[in-house]
């Protein structure tokens, strides 16, 4: 175990770094700036990501009364923007590309100079670095993404080449990491449920999605486009920022829960709106989902006994007995779900 988690920071790394050279290599200078010739809907974008979404975080962990890492958690969530996944979920609703890629490059350069300033801000009773935070984000995003804009410019062949691996390594370290934080942090991934840890998540993505969605413009493809930036968080800036600046593992295993609950809503959510089937219907949908989270997240003491069985059965399997006569069998009553006998 111990090896597992000293592998978490390399694997983190690998992502960034990776994701931040691949989104390089594939775009131009000219495709960054030219979608975002709209002052109305930049300006509108940056309200729905910098101030209505982390609103809309800081909001659900007061209603909800999350745990401080929890909400801290959805808080980072919140506060960084610019997913690297966007110009891919544009893709499957169908929606306007060239400002996929324009909205999601100004998103997550200016998250890099906003989180450093509005952290200390949300957080007052949490000790916050913001130039530490500011170093970080400048030296693994800001800067191999201007390194791999000027190959990109200078050895077209050369970023050609070299993208389709870095998208590769990007996706395979993001699935690695994810596991690793899963199998280190079994625990407390299993204690999010039973708290209102994923009911919070599910509403932020809910909520953040209509943000979008209304401040969009007038065409479709771009309401499509920044209904899904909104929704899809920077996990990347989220996880530099989480696991620097708390030691709480639950603040990082919240960002990745909610990432890939986002993920897992929003790709199926994207074939849907490029069949063009209205949103109401892929909302109603969405509400169904709530719903019934909403009933799981609030039968506390049912979800506690499982989590507490569960965390044992763990132990029971990850613990070598030195001492042990014979095999033993472990019999689960199905009757009983509460409880387990052997």
């Amino acid at each position: 175990m111990e090896l597992l988690q000293k592998i978490v920071p390399i694997a983190m790394l690998t992502f960034v770094l990776s994701s931040m050279l691949a989104m390089g290599l594939g775009l131009t200078v000219a495709q960054i700036v030219a979608p975002l010739r709209s002052p109305r809907l930049v300006a509108l974008s940056l309200v729905a990501n910098f101030v209505l979404t982390p609103f809309a975080a800081a909001a659900l962990a007061k209603l909800l009364r999350l745990d401080e890492p929890l909400g801290v958690g959805l808080l980072l969530l919140g506060c960084a923007a610019g997913a690297p996944f966007l110009p891919k979920l544009a893709q499957l609703a169908k929606g306007n590309l060239a400002f996929s890629v324009g909205l999601m490059v100004l998103l997550m350069v200016i998250t890099v100079g906003y989180l450093p300033l509005v952290l200390p801000l949300l957080l007052p009773g949490i000790s916050v670095n913001p130039a530490k935070i500011a170093r970080s984000l400048f030296l693994l995003m800001l800067l191999p993404l201007a390194g791999a804009l000027g190959i990109k410019a200078r050895f077209a062949s050369v970023a050609a080449a070299a993208k389709p691996v870095l998208d590769r390594v990007s996706n395979l370290s993001l699935i690695l990491l994810v596991l690793l934080l899963v199998v280190t942090n079994f625990k407390n991934v299993l204690s999010i449920f039973g708290t209102r840890g994923i009911l919070a998540g599910l509403l932020f993505i809910a909520a953040t999605f209509g943000i979008g969605y209304l401040l969009g413009g007038p065409a479709t493809d771009t309401r499509r486009v920044l209904a899904q930036g909104t929704a899809q968080r920077n996990i990347a800036a989220a996880l530099v920022v989480g696991a620097q600046s708390f030691r709480d593992p639950k603040v990082i295993v919240m960002i990745v829960v909610v990432a890939i609950v986002g993920l897992l809503i929003l790709m199926p959510l994207s074939r849907r709106l490029a069949r063009r089937e209205p949103v109401p219907a892929a909302a109603a949908a969405l509400l169904c989902l709530l719903l019934f989270a909403g009933a799981v997240a609030t039968n506390q003491q049912a979800a506690r006994v499982d989590i507490e069985r569960s965390s044992r059965l763990f132990d029971h399997f990850t613990h070598i007995r030195q001492r042990s006569p014979k095999p033993q069998m472990l019999r689960i009553d199905v009757h009983k779900p509460s409880t387990w006998t052997r």
